[in-house]
């Protein structure tokens, strides 16, 4: 078990990020050991076999990532705004010093293999392989779903900014995972390989939602890098689904099928795409749909980023409860 303790400048400091870069790291642990992620097996069936295919050596990635319960903390700093690109998260990797690449590479459970050991010769050239590689994985794996994966990440960033808003630390991590618990000032993480108190010391602590660090939370202390915890989005079980909801017949009596399939939809803030592609509804028809529930006070939309992310409101949250359509 972690314990975060936290101050008011922690607080004040805390913010949310999504990071490509990690999702990447996350992602190759999760080609690796895939009884362990079913949720995530229709992404591992598709990409292994375009891998197979087209994909690069994962030489060193592969061995720096393991299955083991450590990372190298510089395989994926802490992201440095909001909604860094791939892009520039991999100018911060190239730029990481010698010696933290060495003390990353030392703290793992066996460095002999001899990628490992030219990096440590020769962390920057090191450094360099690993970022083009991490590049070309991206354009087969990750690129083609990034889309989707940003969009259920941004709309836990809106659903969580507002519970942050509504009922500060405590309404914030009430429901963010299953390891996580806030208590009096402390944040508690449930982890199979660590058992520590830390103080943040008035760094604050850095939110990532994370697909692929599903079913898991993963948390980074170290004094180099602000601290971070990744934790699964809201909605992740949809994530992969492609179309055929169905909508109880009450509610979509009243609403018209395809709104009351879009408000069961929305458990968590998606786009009009996302919308599209998981209840098989046109993208015309869905804007054209959340359009009228907007109108009737059952949807809000914020732009997030590039685009914009539609949410069910509390009217809406006490209409489904109403028709015992979902558990709010």
């Amino acid at each position: 078990m972690l314990e975060l303790a936290f101050s008011a400048e922690d607080l004040a400091r805390m913010r949310f990020a999504i990071s490509p870069v990690w999702e990447v790291v996350a992602s190759v642990r999760v080609l690796g050991a895939p009884g362990a992620h079913a949720l995530h097996l229709p992404w591992i069936k598709r990409v292994r076999a375009r891998l197979a295919r087209d994909g690069p050596d994962l030489t060193p990635l592969t061995e720096l990532v393991g299955h083991t319960g450590h990372l190298p903390g510089f395989l994926a700093a802490t992201p440095e705004s909001p909604l860094p690109e791939l892009a520039q998260e991999l100018a911060v990797l190239r730029r990481v010093e010698p010696a933290t690449v060495r003390a990353g590479l030392d703290e793992l459970p066996a460095t002999g293999t001899a990628e490992v050991r030219r990096m440590y010769r020769d962390p920057a050239g090191g450094l360099d392989r690993l970022a083009d590689r991490i590049a070309a994985y991206w354009e087969v794996a990750i690129g083609p779903d990034w889309p989707r994966i940003r969009a259920l990440c941004e709309g836990d960033v809106l659903y969580r900014s507002r519970l942050l808003a509504d009922g500060g630390a405590e309404r914030l991590f009430h429901d963010l995972a299953p390891a996580v618990r806030w208590s009096e000032g402390r944040l508690s993480v449930r982890h199979r390989h660590l058992a520590d108190t830390r103080a943040l010391d008035g760094r604050g602590l850095v939110l990532v939602p994370s697909v692929f660090s599903w079913p898991r939370v993963f948390s980074k202390v170290d004094p180099r890098w602000q601290p971070v915890l990744r934790y699964p989005p809201r909605g992740i079980a949809t994530l992969w689904e492609r179309g055929g909801t169905e909508t109880a017949g009450a509610l979509a009596a009243v609403l018209g099928r395809g709104r009351a399939t879009l408000l069961t939809e929305l458990a968590a803030p998606s786009s009009t795409t996302e919308l599209a592609r998981r209840t098989g509804l046109s993208a015309g028809g869905v804007s054209q749909h959340l359009g009228a529930l907007r109108a009737a006070g059952l949807v809000s939309a914020q732009r997030t980023g590039r685009v914009v992310l539609y949410a069910r409101t509390l009217a809406a949250d006490g209409l489904l409860r109403a028709a015992g359509e979902v558990d709010c």
